[in-house]
């Protein structure tokens, strides 16, 4: 029933998105990968660079790649929208792609991103050419801006960044898929159960973004597979059509007329 999700004119066969940060080992990371399912993988350039060690990550992503998997670069650390432009275009340089997922945070403990920067550095990368992913919150009026300067998705948190409380602001994250019924909505950060991923779906958002929920799991191979159920039930559960709350019961089955019995 899953009808697929085309971004910037390519499709995608998952609606699960990857990062690839804090695996015990590439192997682990790989496998992990290829048990998702996944059609998208985040990589921070800031880590990639800083990394003593970058050949076996390097393989794990080509290897990737190889299964056309995409990559989206991150600008992961940055401050500032003059830093996030800057490490963009240098990601486009490396990794040969002109999708970016754009973060730029204002806030050292929650790691909320900042509204002005993030708004200013998307503006700017729109008219360089970029296809942008802006990690938000789930402010309305952001989001609509960002979308009118050009941005081919929205990615609202959940929560912050690795704390996996899951979907904490449920009706914001309603209104925000209420009011914008034709974007690309795309839930990044603050996921921890596959059980939240699928409501995230149920909900109306086009996909998820997890890292932290898999590769700290005790076996993030097995979590990526309970992902990659959970999102694909929760989409379908959505285009099924689910039943509408009721504030007192229904009988489900008839109890009035006459009685029968069954022979």
């Amino acid at each position: 029933m899953d009808d697929g999700l085309i971004i910037d004119g390519v499709a995608l066969h998952s609606r699960l998105f990857l990062g690839t940060a804090g695996y015990p080992s590439p192997q682990v990371l790989q496998d992990a990968i290829l048990a998702s399912g996944t059609s998208l993988l985040t990589v921070g350039l800031k880590r990639t660079l800083q990394s003593g060690d970058n050949g076996a990550l390097a393989q794990a992503l080509e290897s990737a790649r190889a299964q056309s998997v995409r990559l989206l670069p991150n600008t992961a650390g940055c401050r500032t929208a003059r830093e996030a432009v800057q490490l963009a275009q240098m990601a486009r340089e490396l990794y040969g792609t002109h999708w970016i997922k754009l973060e730029v945070v204002g806030d050292e403990l929650s790691l909320q991103p900042d509204p002005f920067e993030l708004l200013a550095a998307a503006n700017e990368l729109v008219r360089a050419g970029f296809t942008v992913f802006p990690y938000c919150t789930e402010d309305l009026i952001l989001g609509r801006r960002l979308l009118d300067v050009g941005c081919a998705v929205l990615m609202p948190w959940a929560a912050p960044i690795g704390s996996g409380q899951g979907l904490t602001n449920l009706q914001g994250l309603r209104t925000l898929r209420e009011r914008l019924p034709e974007a690309l909505l795309i839930i990044d950060a603050g996921l921890g159960a596959p059980s939240q991923a699928a409501r995230a779906l149920e909900l109306g958002f086009d996909a998820v973004l997890l890292n932290s929920a898999v590769a700290q799991a005790r076996d993030p191979v097995a979590m990526a597979k309970a992902f990659r159920d959970a999102v694909r039930a929760g989409r379908q559960a959505r285009l099924a059509g689910l039943m509408a709350p009721q504030e007192f019961a229904v009988a489900s089955t008839p109890v009035s007329g006459h009685a029968f019995l069954l022979s």
